[in-house]
């Protein structure tokens, strides 16, 4: 796998990119395109994922790491309902981050931003990262693969929410991120579902979402 360090950092300007834009701050207390979140939850839970990562890195290493895909099969919220406690929990943190306001949440990204490139420059990658509500680890580039992942596709649902259009970003971001996606669609879906979804509308099937 390449080194996504570099990617990482493009990551957390786009994350900036969007939580600065005037029209996202005007519609703070509106509702989002996600069911039970409020733009600012939806957003503040979007820009936690820099101060996250900053975290989880600077924190002891763990051991025994597992590969991404399984990070994903065994996470509780993938098969969980809407309502269940995990997702109900997730949507509630977003909404107390919010509470702070949006000149917090942005301060707070743009802070994270500022320490990134020298925390990442000093992770190897063989170091395993700790997932702490988890139980397990990732090493590096697995863990940052998540982090992007929540960035692509909240990043979408934050402008969604809103009425823009997310920036583009570039294949060193993208790339691992649907391969990523497109890995989980197959394990839920099978393959011939994902390729025809992808080939032959005739035949697609209604859905091959990863999630």
């Amino acid at each position: 796998m390449s080194d996504l360090r570099s990617a990482f950092v493009e990551g957390a300007d786009h994350v900036i990119a969007i939580v600065a834009r005037d029209d996202v701050s005007k519609a703070w207390r509106e509702p989002s395109a996600l069911a039970d979140w409020s733009v600012g939850g939806l957003v503040a839970h979007f820009a936690g994922q820099l101060p996250t990562v900053l975290r989880l890195l600077q924190a002891e290493p763990g051991a025994d790491p597992i590969a991404v895909d399984e990070h994903y099969h065994r996470s509780a919220w993938v098969s969980a309902g809407h309502d269940a406690e995990v997702n109900t929990g997730i949507r509630q943190g977003g909404e107390r981050d919010a509470s702070d306001g949006h000149a917090a949440v942005l301060a707070a990204v743009v802070r994270a931003r500022a320490e990134l490139p020298s925390v990442l420059a000093s992770q190897s990658a063989d170091r395993a990262v700790l997932i702490p509500w988890t139980g397990w680890s990732l090493l590096r580039d697995d863990f940052l693969t998540g982090r992007l992942l929540e960035i692509v596709v909240h990043g979408e649902d934050v402008a969604a929410s809103v009425g823009f259009t997310a920036p583009p970003l570039s294949r060193a971001v993208l790339d691992p991120v649907l391969g990523l996606l497109t890995r989980l669609a197959m394990k839920k879906h099978g393959q011939g579902n994902v390729v025809s979804a992808l080939t032959r509308s005739e035949r697609a099937p209604r859905t091959i979402s990863a999630f």
